[in-house]
């Protein structure tokens, strides 16, 4: 079916409670005219007013600019549930969960860096493991798993890669209370012991950028982003671990959706009540996937730090931020003047906390959270800050650019020699573990990213910091 939409405002879109039956609350859309006119005959729409059926959702069932379609939640979903009534569903976590993002900002010039950039970019290739199947960095067996499950990104620092000083600059410090890891199955952990600290494949890459542009002088002094410096932005998630615990759960979920007299109109939106066995096992096995995923990210990070001490001796890379855009989280949040409890999905979306929220850590409390945006592969990602106007959409934003082309549909368009050869003549080296994944990654199957983020400007939900663009890309 056709979904109609209203506009609000230049920026915003309803979809009507009541377009689908049963829909307990309205969609709203973040879009403009051209964000509108992309998907305006996508299942996206669809997949937002099927949303909006589910049990305890608050609020509206929110699609962020860069909404595309994807497995029962749309990517770019962001859905609230009543602690009281309301469910959990892997559909709006996904299957890469705490699939996210980071930075690391050096003192470096671009000019400085592309004097040795052939090597370094090889020696970051070799250094850090890609590709589908690809193995990690160190074996974890056991115990050792384990303990990864349960600590996070702690664990990563306290056995060699990074520093404890990393923890302040990872959401949630690095590490989600309540994992449990016998709520992982011996498959996922079988998938997960040999992957800590490899990017695998798809959308996921390893980014040497240059500061570009600064839009907000002071937020970007405060965050240590000076124009023709040299940033280094990682993208991954918790590889086979969390994709085996996602597949797990909705086999088990589904099940539990007509136990529980749960009515839905899409399989793929399985889901459980908060408050049931079966919805406490699975958030406690996504937070354990969310640990391992925050583990390995801050692992490549310290691979990276390594690699770029051999050919810039002294240089830090320090830590700006490092966040999740596919998790399910327990909040606190005031809506429609109450102070409550939520189970906030957010699907392809990203936290943006504002200045002065309680779970901001302490040395961005004046700023609001550092909120970091990839774009599509050779095109440019962003620094935003969270904004007070979040706190519609229970504290959210964008993640990324957002698909245009599916990747079978990319790579049927694209050739993918042809994409590394215009990306080198736009001065963009590129490395990639398997040739195939640059034609899904092309940059002309993603919106248009400065589109999207200007979207969440306009609409209150962060603020521009600045605009990075890449010099280097090594993708899986």
């Amino acid at each position: 079916m056709t979904i109609q939409v209203e506009r609000k405002d230049p920026v915003r879109c309803l979809i009507p409670q009541g377009t689908v039956e049963g829909m307990r609350v309205p969609g709203l859309l973040y879009a403009d005219g051209r964000i509108l006119a992309e998907v305006k005959e996508d299942p996206v729409l669809q997949q937002v007013a099927n949303v909006a059926c589910l049990p305890g959702i608050t609020g509206y069932s929110f699609a962020m600019p860069d909404m595309h379609w994807g497995y029962g939640f749309p990517i770019g979903g962001v859905a609230a549930f009543s602690a009281e009534g309301g469910v959990v569903s892997p559909g709006g976590v996904g299957y890469d969960i705490s699939c996210g993002v980071r930075l690391h900002v050096s003192r470096l010039t671009e000019e400085e860096v592309k004097s040795v950039l052939p090597g370094l970019l090889d020696a970051l290739f070799s250094a850090i493991p890609c590709g589908v199947g690809s193995e990690g960095l160190t074996s974890l067996k056991g115990s050792r798993l384990e303990a990864v499950l349960k600590s996070g990104a702690a664990w990563a620092a306290r056995n060699g890669f990074g520093d404890a000083r990393d923890l302040e600059r990872i959401e949630h410090g690095g590490c989600l209370d309540g994992a449990d890891p016998g709520e992982v199955s011996r498959r996922a952990k079988e998938r997960g012991q040999g992957q800590l600290g490899s990017l695998g494949s798809g959308n996921h890459f390893l980014e040497i950028q240059r500061i570009d542009e600064v839009f907000d002088p002071a937020l970007a002094r405060s965050f240590g982003l000076v124009p023709g410096r040299v940033t280094v932005m990682v993208h991954c998630g918790s590889r086979g671990l969390g994709h085996q615990v996602c597949d797990d759960f909705l086999k088990t979920l589904s099940r539990s959706v007509s136990r529980y007299g749960i009515r839905i109109p899409d399989r793929q939106l399985s889901c459980a009540p908060l408050d049931s066995d079966e919805g406490k096992a699975y958030l406690s096995a996504m937070k354990a996937a969310a640990n391992f995923a925050m583990a390995n990210r801050q692992a490549i990070g310290s691979r990276v730090r390594e690699v770029f001490s051999r050919f810039f001796p002294g240089e830090s890379l320090d830590l700006l931020y490092d966040v999740s855009h596919n998790i399910a989280l327990m909040e606190k949040h005031s809506y429609s003047g109450k102070e409550s409890w939520f189970c906030v999905h957010r699907k392809g979306a990203t936290r943006a906390l504002p200045p002065g929220h309680p779970e901001l850590p302490g040395i961005y409390s004046k700023t609001g959270q550092p909120v970091i945006i990839p774009g599509s592969m050779g095109t440019a990602s962003y620094v935003l800050a969270g904004a007070a106007g979040s706190a519609e959409c229970f504290c959210s934003t964008c993640h990324g650019a957002g698909r245009v082309k599916s990747r079978s549909a990319a790579l049927k368009a694209m050739d993918a020699r042809g994409v590394a050869s215009a990306l080198e003549e736009k001065g963009i080296l590129v490395r990639a573990g398997d040739l195939r994944t640059l034609g899904e990654e092309a940059p002309e199957a993603y919106k248009d990213v400065d589109i999207v983020v200007d979207v969440v400007e306009r609409a209150g939900l962060s603020r521009k910091v600045a605009r990075l663009t890449p010099i280097a890309v090594i993708k899986g």
